[in-house]
């Protein structure tokens, strides 16, 4: 299983080969560690979808509040993995614990919107304009790489999942990137779920400005490797030493499976076994519930 697996949207073969290249490579386990990866024995770091994993919508996910208070309890390290660039991790923590979690902090979360800045900064250090659909999670994760942001000829447009964007403030953003403003968008889901259904995914706005511009955005996001380096940097870990767990395969399980790193897919949002075969995209363990996963076999294995 060595194919990669892609999204299936228009293919841009001849200007992705033009994209910057970043050097790529793996961060090892840092000497400094938080008390939740003290101990006798180094455990595996749990990384967790949100979205369709710990909550739909409004609407906590029960087996997701039981699943974080285990690893707490028992000391299991984790971090909260989401392409849902929206909240900024103040937020997550409030929107989390309105919804009854506990054990949840703002150090825990990773979102793409982290990643994407992050990728950005590393390109060109002399380039800290930029503009941006989004809301808070994008607003300060490029403030937090010292971007400025301004509609006065920006380096860079980022697109972040802003459920308040119209046909203006696309029609804006296309004007500055047909400007000469780089295109990157945080992620590529094309949908995400919600109480009794789905809503359009963050990656059906990125596909627009792609095709109205004939210029491709950087994979940035799940199941890419940017967000992947963002999260085990901020871990302190290496791969191994990581298990990604989701709800959906296009996304939270491809990217284990892109970059060799431990899954479980848990049948509570986007996808469900039968989509395993259609999809070709095969994770590790296949649950129902986080109820059926031992969590401390998985850390420990």
């Amino acid at each position: 299983m060595n194919k990669q697996i892609q999204f299936k949207t228009m293919q841009f073969i001849n200007q992705r080969s033009k994209l910057p290249k970043l050097d790529v490579h793996f961060i090892e386990l840092n000497e400094k560690t938080d008390k939740r990866r003290e101990g006798k024995n180094k455990m595996k770091t749990m990384l967790f979808d949100l979205d369709g994993t710990m909550y739909r919508g409004p609407q906590p996910i029960e087996a997701g509040i039981r699943a974080v208070n285990f690893c707490a309890e028992h000391h299991i390290p984790y971090l909260f993995l989401t392409n849902n660039s929206m909240r900024t991790p103040e937020e997550n923590v409030k929107h989390m614990t309105d919804m009854g979690y506990t054990n949840v902090h703002a150090e825990d979360f990773v979102n793409s919107a982290m990643a994407a800045a992050d990728y950005a900064a590393r390109l060109d250090p002399n380039k800290r304009k930029a503009w941006m659909i989004g809301q808070n999670g994008m607003r300060q994760a490029l403030f937090n790489e010292g971007f400025e942001i301004t509609d006065d000829h920006p380096d860079y447009v980022f697109i972040g999942l802003d459920k308040t964007a119209d046909y203006a403030t696309y029609s804006k953003a296309l004007a500055m990137l047909l400007d000469g403003a780089m295109l990157i968008g945080t992620n590529h889901d094309r949908i995400l779920a919600k109480p009794g259904g789905f809503e359009v995914g963050n990656g059906a706005v990125v596909t627009l400005f792609e095709y109205a511009t004939g210029k491709p955005s950087p994979k940035i996001g799940k199941p890419d490797l940017p967000i992947l380096e963002t999260a085990l940097k901020k871990a302190g870990i290496s791969k191994e030493d990581a298990i990604i767990i989701g709800d959906n395969l296009e996304t939270d399980v491809a990217l284990g499976y892109n970059n060799q790193v431990q899954t479980v897919f848990v049948q509570s949002g986007v996808h469900q076994e039968k989509d395993i075969e259609r999809l070709q995209i095969f994770p590790d363990l296949t649950v129902s519930s986080l109820d059926d996963v031992d969590f401390l076999a998985l850390a420990n294995a």
